[in-house]
């Protein structure tokens, strides 16, 4: 039986720091934060784990030469207990999924889990890895939305899919290396992701307010700019998160040797709770986003322990 911690290194645990906020981040959009949004989140990290042992299992043969510390080249974790851990993780994602939210819920962790395995076994090695991985996560977020008004998710859901496409063409280089281009332009990326998780929060106006009475002018959705302390958090964070992940990939475009591009990699995925934590503030709700936002540091100490990528 393999040992907890190589269960752990297996499905990168820590990294699962940075599920949560995809789920939380659709549900604040979508205006449907309630008690189910834990449920479906916990079942977001159990298909992660999923597509991080499953990823394992598909590399095996590729690790034991470039990653021979890794569980299962290492013998510590059997090939066989891999796939089963990820089968058996994927099942019970998308029936907590299902319990928690019905079938508007299933409709989404299905083709969730389809696309987690889709990447590992076939899409990561192809020039589609990257659109597929953020598809995953795009998918994540309106994992969070089902129930209410998916539409108004969809910004939060490609903007998550656009940050986790530069990460996942970054670490199709952590091992050998890349040209300083790469980094530059996944670091052009990030800082329109950032602006876009910046840009002012909208709110329906008061049904009340007219033309005349000093309400801010509204737009042709018929929405209004927040202004205030609650305006200025989703800039705040996705400043922070821009100068977290930014920072990393500027170190690589300097020096894009394989450890400054794993690092950037790395800073993509424990950095990634601070963008969804902008978004949720963007959507409304302010304190739980200071909340989501809290496990970018958390995640990257645990990172020290275990690699998140």
């Amino acid at each position: 039986m393999p040992r907890l911690a190589d269960l752990a290194e297996l499905v990168r645990a820590p990294a699962a720091l940075s599920v949560p906020g995809d789920v939380v981040a659709g549900a604040a959009a979508a205006g449907t934060l309630g008690r189910r949004t834990p449920a479906l989140a916990a079942a977001s990290v159990l298909l992660y784990w999923a597509g991080m042992a499953a990823n394992d299992w598909a590399d095996r043969r590729l690790d034991a030469v470039e990653r021979p510390e890794r569980p299962i080249p290492s013998g510590r974790v059997a090939p066989g207990a891999a796939l089963g851990l990820a089968a058996g993780l994927t099942a019970a994602g998308v029936a907590l999924a299902t319990a928690a939210g019905g079938r508007r819920a299933a409709t989404v962790a299905v083709p969730l889990a389809a696309a987690v395995w889709g990447y590992d076994l076939a899409a990561k090695s192809t020039a589609a890895g990257p659109a597929v991985m953020a598809a995953c996560r795009g998918l994540d977020v309106l994992l969070g939305a089902t129930g209410g008004r998916a539409l108004r998710a969809v910004p939060a859901a490609v903007t998550v899919a656009a940050h986790t496409w530069t990460v996942t063409a970054l670490s199709r280089r952590e091992v050998t290396g890349a040209d300083a281009a790469l980094p530059l332009r996944t670091l052009a990326g990030t800082a329109l992701v950032a602006a876009g998780a910046a840009a002012p929060p909208l709110t329906r106006p008061d049904r009340r307010s007219r033309a005349g009475t000093g309400a801010a002018p509204a737009d042709p959705s018929g929405r209004v700019p927040r202004r205030g302390p609650a305006g200025a958090l989703p800039a705040l964070l996705a400043g922070w998160y821009a100068a977290r992940y930014g920072a990393a990939q500027a170190r690589a475009a300097a020096d894009p040797r394989p450890g400054r591009v794993r690092a950037a990699v790395g800073a993509g995925i424990t950095g990634l709770p601070a963008l969804q934590g902008a978004l949720t503030a963007r959507a409304g709700a302010g304190l739980l986003g200071l909340v989501v936002a809290a496990a970018a540091p958390l995640g990257g100490r645990l990172a020290r322990r275990i690699s998140p990528t």
